[in-house]
């Protein structure tokens, strides 16, 4: 029961709780040291004194304080006074009047994780790890890639960052473009993680939305009138709009087509359309603000027969202009399976299984399972729904599926 309490804490708080360590003694490795010493301290502590009222709170005040214990002994420094402890890890996330912009730690290590010296793919890991605490295994099963070499990257990356000294901090606003792309890739990457967990028993992780939200309006107000970023913000706002639609009481996950609209939150649904037509004003198209607009036509349906499927097959196109990915091309297919012909749309899903890139994607079997069942091809549903629940890692998804295969 600690244990799962501490593992609940180090979800939900352990990405900020991290940021601030990191800022405070400037290294990810002792960081990561510092903190996981406080969760064994916390497993000794709880036990015998009781949970504390703010858990992070107390994780964070227990690891600053590791940190600074391990520094004094190297440096062999006074013990410092309680006065000067709390100028040193004083909260330092507020404006910063120099550089006229605003400071948050979680925003510094997006931006440190998204430096341009390191890979795109070691970005995004370290990004997960980071701020997601996902751990080496679930990021490998997310890249599709070994453990052996998640690990390599995420050591070679903070190797980088110290031997580089690449600045823990939010760029200045002249450096800040450059970077905005990788940033966004990353606020999205947590969003998805917590839209649907890769592995986890539940379906959401509501912490995870809330804090991707909460980034990327910190970035739009760091860089207003920015198009993509007002357009993952809209995405992101009109997807996390259905959260209380998406699973019944029991945990079940609940379909889009089968949702009780009147659930959905109708003010977050407007206020992000609205965001998203003053982005798509700015004249910079882009594959955030069409994601946000397929988005929008689902939530703005009253009832899932209203729903353009058409349009939305339009925009899956312009979206793979954009971005060209199998994943993409798959949403394409069903969307075009629904607007014109389900065997347009298997046959389109039978070309991007044949290239082999999504081989142990289950969506694509799930996708496959879906327009066969509808077709009245049942045999190869069963099958087809078979092989989506092999390749499936949330249990939540997986129920589900074993659900339909079950309906057959």
């Amino acid at each position: 029961m600690l244990a799962r309490t501490i593992e609940t804490v180090q979800r939900r708080e352990g990405g900020r709780i991290l940021a601030g360590l990191i800022r405070l003694c400037g290294n990810f490795d002792v960081a990561e040291d510092a903190l996981q010493e406080a969760y064994i301290r916390a497993l000794a502590d709880w036990p015998k004194n009781g949970l504390p009222n703010n858990p992070g709170a107390w994780l964070t005040r227990v690891a600053q304080r590791i940190w600074l214990d391990r520094r004094r002994h190297e440096q062999k420094l006074d013990v410092l006074t309680d006065e000067a402890l709390e100028l040193l890890v004083a909260d330092t996330s507020a404006v910063d009047e120099n550089q006229n912009h605003i400071v948050d730690d979680q925003l510094r290590l997006i931006f440190t994780c998204c430096h341009p010296a390191l890979a795109p793919v070691s970005q995004a890991a370290l990004a997960l790890n980071t701020i997601c605490q996902l751990n080496v295994a679930e990021i490998a099963r997310a890249f599709l890639e070994s453990e052996t070499t998640i690990a390599q990257r995420l050591v070679r990356a903070k190797r980088k960052i110290t031997e580089t000294r690449i600045p823990y901090e939010v760029p200045t606003p002249e450096l800040l473009p450059a970077r905005l792309d990788a940033v966004l890739s990353v606020i999205y990457l947590v969003f998805n993680e917590g839209y649907t967990a890769s592995y986890a028993n539940k379906l959401i992780r509501v912490d995870l939305c809330s804090e991707a939200i909460r980034l990327i309006q910190l970035l739009n107000t760091l860089m207003p009138n920015q198009a993509e970023a007002m357009g993952l913000e809209a995405m992101m706002q009109l997807h996390h709009a259905r959260r209380d639609a998406r699973q019944d009481a029991a945990g079940n996950l609940i379909p889009l087509d089968e949702q009780d609209r009147s659930e959905w939150h109708t003010v977050a649904i407007q206020d992000a359309t609205r965001l998203l037509n003053s982005a798509m004003r700015l004249s910079q198209p882009g594959a955030y603000q069409i994601e946000a607009a397929i988005a929008a036509l689902h939530c703005t349906a009253l009832q899932a027969s209203d729903t353009d499927w058409p349009q939305i097959s339009a925009l899956y196109g312009a979206l793979w202009r954009h971005r060209p990915t199998d994943v993409i091309a798959l949403n394409a297919a069903v969307a075009y399976a629904l607007a014109f012909s389900i065997d347009g749309g298997l046959a389109r899903i039978e070309k991007i299984a044949a290239r082999g890139t999504l081989a142990n994607y289950h969506l694509l079997y799930a996708a496959k399972a879906d327009l066969l069942r509808q077709k009245g091809c049942l045999d190869l549903a069963r099958t087809a729904y078979e092989n989506a629940i092999a390749r499936c890692e949330n249990q939540t998804e997986k129920r589900y599926l074993e659900k339909r295969l079950q309906s057959l």
